[in-house]
């Protein structure tokens, strides 16, 4: 199963980055980061459509969808490992895991999801929300492999 990041904006160097890197790293399953960043001054309404259009564009085709978005479920680490856990045991190829911009994903972009993730009702930074997922990819990968990691 190989991963994929896409998300809006891009991440300088810098704690943010440097955290997200060491989960990574810890990663037994292929995990890619995407990122994509429009330019131009628009409308909220039409940069969210431009976002949505450029985040499909860097996931793999036949991707299973996964957004995070603060409409979404918030799950415990045992449901996402659980969830991560069963796309796996089913053959699932390729899951992308969509990090919207500032105004969120589309309804359109929500609705292709599989999945929608919330970290709570809290506003986190987009720079710390990869850190924060790909740190809970480890730790589902921890809880699948049956280590303490998840415990301690």
């Amino acid at each position: 199963m190989r991963l994929t990041i896409a998300a809006v904006g891009r991440a300088k160097p810098g704690p943010e980055r440097d955290l997200y890197e060491q989960y990574a790293k810890r990663l037994v399953w292929p995990l890619a980061l995407r990122e994509v960043e429009e330019r131009k001054r628009l409308q909220a309404a039409e940069l969210m459509e431009r976002e949505a259009t450029l985040l499909r564009g860097v996931c793999p085709k036949g991707a299973t969808l996964v957004a995070l978005d603060r409409r979404g479920r918030t799950l415990d680490s045992a449901a996402f490992a659980a969830r991560l856990g069963g796309w796996r045991d089913l053959g699932t190829a390729e899951i992308a895991f969509l990090i919207g911009g500032a105004d969120g994903h589309t309804d359109e972009t929500l609705a292709a999801c599989a999945l929608t993730v919330s970290f709570g009702a809290m506003t986190w930074p987009h720079m710390l929300a990869r850190a924060m997922l790909a740190e809970q990819i480890y730790r589902a990968q921890q809880i699948l492999a049956g280590h303490p990691y998840h415990r301690a």
